[in-house]
């Protein structure tokens, strides 16, 4: 599938009523998880958007590839993975990866998941950020869909959305170092062929949009 094809079939997808999720009829669990989220995991940049577009491109992405992967462990890590950055179950000392990982095991056994395959949903969470190495296929695809997610205007968009409506830090040339750590270091860590196949346009968008934005604030001075 072309790179273009591949991004609008996973947007659809994240597009789609929570229910048309799922490959099969959807589970008890599955409903009662990303109501969790939406309950706990409330923020532009991080929230249920994000999951969504998370899980929908992961399934994309693997679908193009060719590679099977178990959509319970991929559903159950695409929706818990950032738990802990919100409280009350963050632990700032911590990656959040770390945390979540740890924590992932409460939240699901009272949900009818199969917790037999929690070991698998804790090493996707453990290693979905892009400085990370994937050690399982569901790892590779939620790593790949969710450092994709930090490039073109959806990382720009999520960046920005950190900055304090009320004049507070991080302002809005505070995010700035961020959205540029991102373009420099992301992109390399992008590690399967479907994901390496979407990273460039979504990479270029990101440069273009940076620098359109340092143009029109005087090289971010009026930001």
């Amino acid at each position: 599938m072309r790179p273009m094809k591949l991004l609008l079939a996973a947007l659809a997808l994240a597009a789609a009523p929570a229910d048309a999720l799922a490959d099969s009829p959807p589970l008890d669990w599955r409903t009662k998880v990303r109501a969790f989220n939406i309950e706990h995991c409330k923020h532009p940049a991080w929230g249920t958007s994000h999951s969504d577009r998370d899980y929908a491109l992961a399934k994309a992405m693997a679908a193009t590839d060719k590679v099977a992967l178990d959509d319970d462990v991929l559903f159950a890590a695409a929706y818990l993975h950032d738990i802990a950055a919100f409280k009350p179950y963050e632990k700032v000392e911590l990656d959040h990866s770390d945390v979540a990982a740890e924590l992932v095991g409460e939240v699901l056994a009272p949900t009818g998941f199969p917790m037999a395959k929690l070991p698998k949903v804790q090493a996707a969470i453990r290693e979905h950020m892009y400085y990370r190495t994937p050690t399982v296929p569901e790892s590779l695809y939620l790593h790949d869909a969710d450092a994709l997610d930090w490039l073109g205007a959806i990382g720009a968009a999520r960046i920005m959305a950190l900055a304090d409506p009320n004049g507070g830090q991080p302002d809005g040339p505070a995010v700035l170092p961020m959205l540029k750590e991102n373009l420099r270091d992301v992109p390399a860590r992008v590690l399967s062929p479907a994901g390496k196949a979407l990273m460039p346009a979504k990479r270029d968008l990101l440069a273009k949009w940076m620098e359109t934005l340092a143009a029109e604030t005087d090289g971010f001075k009026t930001l």
